[in-house]
């Protein structure tokens, strides 16, 4: 789970420095019984999408394997949600 979550807040911080145009970015990890949920939000131009072929499509696929779900909010113009759920369900299974 620590190295989902890693991966998560790397990549979409890179996104954000490669393509946002931000002056502002914050990264909020919280948690409880179920599951972490990472949220990277920046005040950029917007537009991010789950495209296939995509860093963030990337995000989606890693975040699958562990029934993790990425959602992204972005609308032309800004601001970027990207919101990452890893529950936690299990893992002393794998």
């Amino acid at each position: 789970m620590e190295n989902t979550a890693y991966f998560v807040v790397t990549e979409a911080l890179t996104n954000v420095a490669k393509h946002s145009a931000a002056t502002q970015c914050i990264v909020q990890v919280t948690a409880d019984a179920e599951r972490v949920l990472v949220q990277i939000r920046d005040d950029g131009r917007g537009g991010a999408h789950l495209g296939k072929g995509h860093g963030l499509a990337g995000l989606a696929d890693r975040l699958a394997t562990v029934e993790g779900a990425l959602d992204v909010t972005s609308p032309p113009g800004g601001p970027t949600l990207v919101t990452a759920e890893i529950p936690l369900a299990g893992l002393g299974e794998r």
